[in-house]
């Protein structure tokens, strides 16, 4: 299991946030009347104005379905399936220890908020296509190659092991102000009587690039 993600979030969600902005922002630049002038005579002159500091837009791309991911690190590249929701609200996963998948739910690599691609650590007992994730640290890249052709440039910002009755679902799911990727996969002990682990490993990673078609 990886999580419930909520069936509102991704694109559409994000979509709604957007237009609820735009529409605050039409509210309050309306047209009004300005003052009269005072007489020039009666005028200091004005101090040139400050310019203010303004903050850069993060980078965000184009909606792109994502057709391969490569972890250099530990290795990875790998075609992308996609990925739905189970019956039971959980994150469907991928039928066998390769390809991993992308969840179709979320935003493609690159778009603003949280891209999310899963697969398995091992297979039938042999290694899966994330078997070394848990080896992935702070700085590796991510790279996600696209539809379109471009390749979005992740690096990674955070790795954690979870319980999953202690799944982040907020922080995996969630809403982000960036484009951001999550790529998750089992992890911790496996218990034989449930014939499944009892964590999943989570790297967190930004956008931080483009590599043009």
């Amino acid at each position: 299991m990886i999580g419930r993600p909520d069936r509102r979030s991704g694109r559409r969600r994000l979509t709604g946030s957007v237009l609820a902005a735009a529409l605050c922002v039409l509210a309050v630049t309306g047209c009004g009347s300005a003052p009269p002038a005072a007489p020039a005579a009666a005028v200091a002159p004005a101090a040139s104005p400050t310019p203010a500091a303004t903050t850069p837009a993060p980078l965000v791309l184009a909606e792109s379905r994502p057709v391969r991911v490569q972890i250099p690190a530990i290795g990875v590249d790998s075609g992308l399936m996609d990925l739905g929701v189970q019956d039971d609200g959980t994150l469907e996963v991928p039928p066998a220890g390769f390809p991993a998948g992308w969840f179709t739910g979320a935003p493609t690599p690159g778009e603003l908020g949280p891209a999310v691609i899963a697969g398995h650590v091992d297979w039938a007992g042999t290694p899966g296509v994330f078997a070394d994730l848990r080896d992935v640290v702070v700085g590796d890249e991510v790279t996600v190659t696209r539809e379109d052709g471009s390749t979005a440039v992740f690096r990674v910002s955070q790795v954690g092991q979870f319980a999953k009755e202690a799944f982040p679902t907020a922080a995996v799911y969630g809403d982000l102000d960036h484009a951001g990727l999550r790529v998750i996969t089992c992890g911790g002990e496996f218990d034989h009587g449930a014939q499944s682990y009892l964590e999943n490993t989570v790297v967190f990673a930004d956008l931080v690039g483009q590599l043009a078609a």
